[in-house]
């Protein structure tokens, strides 16, 4: 059976794995936000940066993208989220129903935040959220580095953001 991985900040851009189709899909009840502290690739402990999370809210939809991955590739795909994902257990694995464009409803293996977890910072303000990601640099590079290429492959994909939007504006100002 093939396996679907739901995609909707950097495993959009760099999922690191070689996906057999790419689909637009939507995953209800959640909403993308940079709601989770980076300590290890967009930060440091001592100047977290931010990261995107998918943060649970009533009525809230996340457009992203499903990545399909073939039955033979599943075991090792799966090996290789977790490493990458759960590095610090600020996410939590989960199987979730999402809607693929055409209508199709699959069960995809979707990382979504901890609220309980002390990397978890949802409700800054779209301000506050610019300057932390404006001046922060981790382990894979930039933080701003990680926004403009979250928000650029949205675009291009059709899949708007506003805030997303905003941020990217607003970080471009405050990084001269």
């Amino acid at each position: 059976m093939t396996m679907w991985v739901f995609g909707y900040g950097s495993l959009v851009w760099n999922p690191g794995f070689e996906a057999r189709d790419r689909v637009i899909a939507s995953l209800p009840g959640y909403h993308r936000s940079f709601c989770m502290r980076s300590i290890h690739h967009r930060g440091t402990d001592e100047n977290p940066g931010l990261v995107l999370a998918l943060d649970e809210a009533p009525g809230a939809v996340c457009h992203g993208v499903a990545l399909s991955v073939p039955p033979e590739k599943a075991g090792e795909v799966l090996e290789y989220l977790r490493e990458r994902e759960l590095i610090s257990s600020a996410y939590i694995e989960k199987m979730l129903d999402i809607t693929l464009a055409d209508g199709r409803r699959v069960e995809a293996v979707t990382y979504v935040i901890d609220p309980d977890h002390v990397q978890y910072c949802g409700g800054l303000d779209l301000e506050e959220q610019a300057g932390i990601i404006a001046r922060a640099v981790g382990g894979r590079g930039p933080n701003t580095e990680y926004l403009f290429n979250t928000a650029d492959h949205l675009d291009q994909l059709g899949i708007m953001d506003r805030d997303l939007d905003w941020l990217v504006r607003r970080v471009r100002h405050l990084a001269g």
